[in-house]
Formats: C-alpha cells, structure tokens, sequence
C-alpha cells in the first residue's frame, strides 16, 4: 500500500513540475497516434465508402474478412511489419523500423480495418428512404452519395475518434516497429511498461493518468462534436418537435 501511495505522490509532483522526460513521451505519443489516425482516415473513409456504394462479387466475404481484421492482436501486426522493414525484408531500404514513421505506419495498417468497417457500417445504417427520394427527385449519383455520407458523418467522425483511441493504447505495434528507445521511439504505452518492469511505479503512475487524461479529452471532445452536430442537424430540419 505505501508503494501505491508514494507511487501517486511521485506521479502528482512530475506531472505538476512538468518534468520533460514525461511531457516528450506523452507529446511524442499524441503525435505518432494522431498522424496515423488522419492518414489511415484519408484511406480507409474512401475505401469504406466505395464497398458501401459499389456492388461487385465477394462483397459480403470482404466485410467479413474486414470485420475479422478488428481484432488481430497487435504484435502480429508488429510480427509481420518487422520482417517487411528489417535490413532483409522487402522494405528495409527505407529504413523504417525503429523510427516514428515507422511507427505511424505500423499503426496505420492496425486501425484502417477498424475505421474501413465502421465507416461501411455507418453508411449503412443511414435511411434508404433519402437515396430513394433523392432519386426521386432527380439528384446524381455523386449528389445522393454527398448527402448520405453527410447525413452518417456523426457516426465516420466517431469511428475516426475511435481509432485514435485504439492507436494511442496499443502497444504490440510500438514496441516491436519502434524499439522503445528513449528520445526517439519511446510512447506512452512502452514507457509504462518499461518503467514498471524496473520498479518506477511513479513514473508509470505518471504516464498511465497522462493516457487516461487523453482518453478523457477524447470521449470529451466527441460528445461536444457530436452535440453540436445534432443540433445543428435539428435546426436544418426545423428545430427540435415537441
């Protein structure tokens, strides 16, 4: 009990002093995660949006495979990309491996299947009754497409958030493409690790309520985007009915 208790003490006074070990750790976190985030969202929104809207054969074997992708442990991931980026695979002349960018990509190829499979999934769930009466009306293919992706864009921010939280927790991938070294590759996730295994439990105390702190801005964030987006949902429809 007294280790926990001074653990959390040590905690407090580095993250009050902002001690420059823990703020290049956590910023170098945010940073790997976020980029990630954003590529494999440029990648996977496109990607989910042409299976949703295209119609061709093994579809339904695709999704499958897509969904099945959600939860492949992360050090098979961090397996397969470190025999692709070492000096002997295919990929080793870019000299990957061990650096941030190749971190970025390592979690880039974790979260697209996530972010591919909820993006179809939100388009999905969006009525047929407005493809149908925008058909009706006489709007283009890209015109209903515009508008139903609009209307499930709640739902592709939220998958997008999410997946950020899925990067910046993990650390199969970071451990194994990055090295954990310190002042280079060295993440949120691998520093706990690291820092427990030697016995700094205030330093790792400090790091995991850093992480959680994140995760907290997240979740707060999305509710705040997605709040502002409902009402200014309701005010296109008329304002909210009684």
């Amino acid at each position: 009990m007294d280790e926990i208790v001074m653990g959390i003490t040590q905690a407090i006074d580095l993250i009050v002093t902002l001690n420059p070990e823990v703020l290049h750790i956590a910023a170098l976190s945010v940073y790997i995660s976020l980029a990630a985030t954003l590529l494999a969202a440029c990648v996977s929104i496109p990607l989910g949006g042409l299976i949703h809207f295209r119609e061709f054969r093994g579809k339904s074997i695709l999704k499958v495979i897509i969904q099945t992708l959600y939860s492949v442990p992360t050090v098979v991931v961090g397996l397969l990309l470190y025999l692709l980026l070492s000096r002997s695979g295919p990929l080793g002349l870019f000299g990957l491996l061990f650096t941030p960018e190749g971190m970025i990509l390592g979690q880039m190829v974790l979260i697209i299947p996530i972010t591919t499979g909820l993006v179809i999934s939100a388009l999905s769930g969006v009525d047929r009754n407005i493809s149908d009466t925008l058909v009706s009306l006489g709007a283009t293919e890209f015109q209903c497409i515009v508008q139903i992706v609009k209307e499930a864009r709640l739902a592709i921010l939220s998958a997008v958030i999410l997946a950020f939280g899925r990067a910046i927790s993990e650390v199969g991938v970071a451990m194994m493409i990055g090295g954990n070294i310190a002042g280079q590759t060295r993440v949120l996730t691998t520093a706990i690790a690291l820092q427990t295994g030697m016995g700094d439990f205030g330093f790792s105390i400090a790091l995991g309520i850093i992480l959680l702190s994140i995760a907290l801005v997240v979740v707060v964030s999305l509710n705040i985007i997605t709040s502002g987006l409902s009402s200014e949902h309701q005010q296109v429809l008329g304002g909210p009915r009684s």
